[in-house]
């Protein structure tokens, strides 16, 4: 098994084993195959990424994980509880235990920022407005957001802001996993590395576990204990895993299976031929020879 930084120490009430499970995970729409044969255990106080190109199946992933999607074949746990066999109410009252960030932020457009951070506490709790507004202008400290965004909607606010903003909201139920659905797209790097802050910050947090879905290996390198990247099934063999790696960072790096090294080093060659090839079968026409340019010579290695 690759190897994988320890995990925080479990609450005394936390069953052993891990806090979440995917089991032999498969997720069909219709005809098409996005997830196949999935299995993960995420250890309590560790911090997964999960890496792929887009379309690789991350974000169905993650959703599967707080039962959002149900699962074709297999199942998903937490402690020990298998979601798919939650009714809705039941459900809905677990992933309060949880905190999603979504890709865009998923602000209400309608409301202040004072009360989208508060939003998951007056829907959950019965704490007085009094406690909610104090909590709310603690989640923006915490976050780096003035206060002077309470009264202002989401479309006054700069992206990062935004981003910062449902991270707060994430946060307002002092939830046991966090879920970051590409956390920094569309950000500069200044701002991406400040979001990559918060998520170490927050999960210096007691008994938080986190799953970052991403292709920003800058945001891999910089917050992930584990590293699992994913392959899209249509490129794949029957018989092949979708998981083509999991373990840490500095093994990502060395692995020399040309799949991680085009994706780690950013590398079209091999996409573009095969697009080619796609369009030649497409059209009945002979693919071109790739350029000088588009080929690597160390894309026909073995892997180690």
């Amino acid at each position: 098994m690759p190897a994988t930084a320890p995990a925080k120490p479990r609450r005394p009430e936390e069953p052993a084993g891990p806090l979440l499970r995917v089991d032999s995970l498969h997720v069909r729409f219709g005809s098409q195959e996005v997830l196949r044969d999935i299995s993960i255990d995420l250890e309590p106080g560790q911090t997964l990424v999960v890496l792929g190109e887009s379309g690789c199946g991350k974000t169905v992933l993650l959703k599967s994980m707080i039962g959002l999607i149900r699962p074709t074949e297999g199942e998903v746990q937490f402690e020990g509880r298998s979601l798919s066999g939650l009714n809705d109410r039941s459900l809905a009252h677990l992933r309060t235990r949880y905190g999603f960030v979504f890709q865009g932020a998923a602000l209400f457009d309608s409301l202040t920022i004072l009360d989208n951070v508060a939003f998951p506490l007056r829907e959950h709790t019965r704490i007085p407005d009094a406690e909610i507004r104090s909590i709310v202008g603690g989640l923006l400290d915490e976050v780096g957001l003035p206060r002077s965004v309470l009264t202002k909607k989401p479309v006054q606010l700069s992206g990062g802001m935004r981003k910062r903003a449902g991270l707060a909201r994430a946060l307002a139920l002092d939830p046991q996993l966090m879920l970051y659905d590409e956390p920094t797209t569309g950000l500069d790097p200044i701002m991406s590395d400040v979001i990559n802050e918060l998520i170490l910050r927050v999960h210096e947090r007691p008994h938080v576990t986190s799953v970052v879905v991403t292709h920003d290996m800058h945001t891999a390198r910089k917050v992930a204990d584990r590293v699992i990247m994913l392959y899209p099934v249509f490129r794949l063999r029957p018989d092949e895993p979708q998981i083509v790696f999991d373990g840490t960072v500095e093994e990502l790096d060395g692995s020399r299976d040309p799949r991680i090294r085009q994706f780690v080093e950013g590398r079209a060659g091999a996409r573009l031929m095969e697009l080619r090839e796609e369009q030649a079968r497409d059209h009945g026409i002979p693919a071109e020879s790739p350029t000088d340019t588009e080929t690597d010579t160390h894309e026909g290695e073995p892997d180690a």
